[in-house]
């Protein structure tokens, strides 16, 4: 059985010959670079000093690539945007240093130069005649987005304002993914994962628009948040239009890539607290699902696509509602929230979601645990989520910079051991 095949059989709920893995294939399922340049150092793949790429600056997510999937078992592949979440491409590569002096290559557009303070800024499209859209303070891992918010004037205030970034796709656009596609299908033996642009509703890191020049209507994250319930129409209104857009971009889209792709990321907004739900299961079910059912609905009956869901936190009240909702995979599924118990989940809702996550917890176990730890919760994540398929382990959550080698090879080792035994 090829990874694809493995991949295709669990998001079936059938058992694989093992259970799959994926690191890499989207934005909240891959490794810091710094974490990408020390794995690759311990495995013997690369020279002391040998860069690794930033394929998404944002969060500063390493490439994950072919020697690397090989090598840990791998068996997804990403299709992505050739744009990066400050607007310019991924291309014109040069080298840098992390802070914590892990070598790098960066794209053009990415600014290498300090601020007076140390911080670095970064600017939509690479173009520092505008305002900075991202800082990364002095010393630090990630880039976080600065908020450009203007005055809100509510009697001035227009939908079209927060729809300038949801536009037909291009041409150039498409080209880029009927190439990807085509290369990984025919190239690999991998299943391929599709991130397209603007799918998500609400996704609170795509808000302030860090590729927008000078973005216009809502961009303020509190302010968002608070416009779902005191703007609630003007947001109705966003998503009702920009739904339309997504389901023509999805039939171009479906026109360029056809059945190469197994699971499309469909949205990343986050639902959930580390305690529990910040939204209540009748304010999700009267504000994003009927979006979410158009959509679903649309891949289901046009394609053989799996929609993939990103959402953090304590969400058990809302699980019922996503499914009715039409996805089909659940990620991050984070076990460490409250009331994520994972026997219960998989009894629960297992015949129904794939859980693509679940498999270590990246805020305590991965960083601190010991190496022991880590490999008694990896067989214990596995043996739970893997029955009657369903299942592909991957962290919950993105690797975070500072994970130490011995518990990351811990981890693909007893994913490794696992398999063979099962």
């Amino acid at each position: 059985m090829n990874s694809r095949e493995r991949v295709n059989l669990t998001l079936n709920h059938k058992e694989p010959d093992h259970i799959p893995m994926d690191f890499g294939a989207s934005m909240v399922t891959g490794m810091h670079v710094s974490v990408v340049y020390q794995l690759r150092q311990a495995l013997g793949l690369d020279k002391p000093g040998t860069p690794v790429k930033v394929v998404e600056p944002y969060q500063m997510l390493g490439e994950i690539k072919p020697d690397l999937m090989d090598t840990l078992g791998i068996d997804v592949v990403p299709l992505m945007s050739p744009y990066t979440m400050f607007g310019f491409k991924l291309e014109d590569w040069k080298e840098w240093r992390t802070f914590d002096g892990t070598p790098v290559l960066v794209p053009g557009g990415f600014n290498t130069e300090p601020e007076p303070d140390g911080d670095i800024l970064q600017y939509p499209e690479g173009d520092k005649t505008a305002p900075p859209s991202g800082r990364m303070p002095k010393g630090g891992f990630y880039i976080d987005a600065i908020v450009r918010q203007n005055p809100i004037d509510d009697s001035k205030l227009k939908v079209e304002d927060n729809l300038e970034e949801f536009v037909p796709i291009s041409d150039e656009l498409l080209n880029h993914y009927k190439t990807e596609a085509d290369r990984l299908y025919s190239k690999t033996d991998k299943a391929v994962f599709a991130s397209f642009p603007n799918m998500a509703f609400g996704d609170i890191a795509l808000v302030p628009a860090t590729w927008l020049k000078h973005p216009k209507g809502i961009r303020d994250i509190e302010e968002w948040y608070i416009s779902t319930v005191t703007r609630r129409d003007y947001i109705y209104e966003l998503f009702e239009r920009q739904c339309k857009v997504t389901l023509q971009n999805l039939e171009k889209l479906y026109g360029a890539v056809g059945d190469k792709v197994s699971v499309v990321f469909v949205t990343g907004t986050d639902f959930g607290t580390q305690n529990g739900p910040f939204i209540s299961p009748k304010a999700y079910c009267d504000l994003y699902q009927p979006f979410h059912k158009k959509v679903n609905g649309w891949i289901h009956e046009q394609t053989p696509w799996k929609t993939f869901m990103h959402c953090c936190g304590s969400i058990v009240p809302l699980i019922e509602h996503f499914i009715d909702a039409g996805f089909d995979i659940l990620n991050p599924v984070q076990c460490s929230a409250a009331n994520m118990d994972p026997t219960m989940l998989k009894a629960k809702f297992g015949d129904r979601l794939t859980f693509w996550g679940a498999g270590v917890d990246t805020q305590r176990t991965l960083p601190f645990g010991t190496p022991e730890e880590v490999r008694k919760q990896v067989r214990q994540r596995m043996e739970i989520f893997g029955k009657g398929g369903g299942f592909v382990f991957n962290t919950i959550h993105n690797i975070q910079a500072k994970a130490p080698v011995p518990n990351l090879l811990a981890m693909f080792e007893t994913v490794r051991e696992f398999n063979k035994s099962d």
